[in-house]
């Protein structure tokens, strides 16, 4: 064959499609070593998708690790007293109990979305379709809000009752219609008992404000009345000496927290004169400092001879009409006889 009659063949090479979807390193990297798809495709079902999903996991793990550190940060905050130390001891027990609450609520509620989110991304990794679920978690949602108002209510106000702190189980609290003792704290509902021992169950969106009695301190107030010929100097001086031996008794140094204060006269009544008593006390203990107060202002009043008023009445005796006429004017018999009988 001469030159002239060569001709020049193009070489055409076939461009074959990767049998890799897009972001399967696993196969994409298995097709370029060896250059068989049917390898490559079970490469990424038995190597690409397991470690994907164990990533997954560890990557759940570490995030709910550092998420319940975080709420445990947070916990040994709420720990933390602002109370003196004379009083400290007796109601760290009840705030480390309030806190070691509020931490189990808030990991459970982390764990639970943590929990759903990983979920979700796995059943995306062994190809179920995951549209459909979010859409029907969609839609349930909606149903929720509309069909379970309260309930979802309720839910909320309780998840803020615990992250605020606002009461906890032991506090005396006041709810509204319901005061009394918290004895369990939910999500759902608060049950209270009140001092007649009645247990209320109240559901926590229906809390609109809430009192705590028990709170980091309370205080006890006693108001004292005495007659308005007592000297209120004297009066006020010894009860001054009577909150100062309160405060310096052992038995209540670690329920006081500050010296007892006497503000003066709080009320001029009819038959009295009202002097108050103030003591800065611990949680739940403002009532038993009150009636050992009031004991001894009655045993120290005694010893001083300063008289605790009782109720006076003025009556005042008008003369009957008939006995004011003149005497002559008067019939001579019987009206006399009923007026010495008088």
């Amino acid at each position: 064959m001469s030159a002239s009659t060569l001709s020049v063949v193009p070489l055409i090479t076939p461009l074959v499609a990767s049998p890799c979807a897009d972001g399967e390193q696993v196969c994409e990297l298995t097709y370029d070593w060896t250059g068989n798809s049917r390898l490559a495709d079970w490469s990424d079902v038995l190597i690409g998708v397991p470690l994907a999903i164990v990533g997954l996991i560890l990557f759940g793990l570490v995030t709910r690790w550092l998420l319940h550190r975080m709420v445990d940060r947070i916990a040994s905050r709420a720990e933390r007293g602002v109370l003196p130390e004379r009083v400290e001891g007796a109601v760290s027990a009840r705030r480390k109990q309030r806190a070691a609450t509020m931490s189990g609520v808030l990991k459970s509620i982390v764990t639970f979305i943590v929990v759903a989110i990983i979920g979700t991304m796995v059943l995306s990794e062994i190809g179920v379709a995951i549209a459909p679920i979010i859409a029907s978690a969609g839609i349930l949602g909606i149903a929720l809000g509309f069909g379970a108002q309260s309930l979802v209510r309720d839910f909320l106000a309780g998840i803020f009752i615990f992250i605020e702190d606002q009461y906890g189980v032991g506090d005396v609290v006041d709810v509204g219609e319901a005061n009394g003792t918290v004895e369990a704290v939910t999500l759902r509902m608060t049950r209270l008992r009140d001092i007649n021992g009645t247990v209320w169950y109240v559901p926590n969106g229906a809390i609109l404000r809430v009192g705590n009695k028990s709170q980091n301190w309370s205080r006890a107030v006693v108001d004292v009345s005495v007659g308005y010929g007592e000297d209120l100097s004297s009066v006020q001086r010894v009860l001054r000496d009577v909150a100062h031996d309160l405060w310096q008794d052992d038995d209540f140094r670690h329920v006081i927290i500050e010296e007892p204060e006497v503000t003066g006269v709080e009320m001029l009544a009819a038959d009295s004169v009202t002097i108050r008593v103030m003591v800065k006390t611990a949680p739940l203990e403002q009532w038993a400092v009150a009636r050992e107060l009031r004991q001894r202002i009655k045993a120290r009043f005694d010893h001083e001879g300063i008289e605790i008023p009782f109720a006076q009445r003025v009556v005042w005796h008008r003369q009957d009409r008939r006995d004011a006429v003149a005497p002559d004017s008067a019939p001579d018999a019987a009206p006399a006889a009923a007026g010495d009988e008088g």
